[in-house]
């Protein structure tokens, strides 16, 4: 799976929140400022073209549904920038967001009790 651009992530993310649907009801879950429509007809086009989406044509429109999904490519996306950012390491990226004060003492606690659960 590769990794997308920006405006293709964007996209998908209207995909995943949508379901099937059509282009419109994609541009209509995305958040300002929205792509023109033929720009995202032409970015969800080429998301069919590399494997993300499925269309199927009912009379004149084309509904478009996700073949990877948000949680998969999310898994995919966070091993590379592990891998790329912080030398491999997931306590590097948490070390990284603690110094940063982008993450709480109670939301470290939080994760520390979800990793001790599994």
């Amino acid at each position: 799976m590769e990794k997308l651009t920006k405006q293709e992530e964007e996209a998908m993310l209207a995909v995943w929140k949508t379901g099937e649907a059509n282009v419109k009801s994609f541009l209509e879950n995305m958040t300002e400022p929205r792509p023109p429509y033929t720009t995202l007809a032409s970015t969800i086009k080429n998301l069919e073209k590399k494997g993300f989406l499925e269309s199927r044509q009912v009379g004149n429109m084309f509904f478009y549904k996700p073949l990877v999904k948000e949680a998969d490519y999310k898994k995919k996306f966070m091993n590379y920038v592990v891998k790329d950012y912080f030398e491999n390491s997931y306590k590097e990226l948490v070390t990284f967001f603690a110094k940063e004060k982008k993450i709480t003492a109670d939301e470290l606690k939080e994760i520390i009790n979800l990793i001790e659960k599994k």
